[in-house]
């Protein structure tokens, strides 16, 4: 059987550990935003081909579409997410 000062002992370390385990992720995250590196949203076809031309608004409009068909999945799985959470919260009322 565990003493109280067993018992104190292992919540003194699970406080701890969470602790160490929050500011582990708040540094983690403090260093994820200020070292991110940039991202290029083109193929290499692409790029050749509008870096040829020097065409800066053919350029943009060609990144714009491609975050444009990047969005379109991430809207879809919130559509059928945000439908399926419903119907749940409807069968759960009823």
């Amino acid at each position: 059987m565990q003493t109280k000062e067993n018992r104190t002992k292992k919540i003194e370390n699970r406080e701890e550990k969470r602790q160490l385990f929050s500011v582990k992720g708040f540094v983690f995250i403090l260093v994820s935003i200020f070292f991110s590196l940039s991202a290029n949203a083109q193929c290499a076809m692409c790029r050749a081909a509008l870096e040829s031309e020097g065409n800066t608004v053919k350029a943009e409009a060609v990144n714009d579409g491609i975050v444009y068909l990047m969005g379109i999945p991430y809207v879809l799985v919130g559509i059928v997410g945000f439908v399926v959470y419903r119907m749940y919260r409807k069968k759960k009322v009823a």
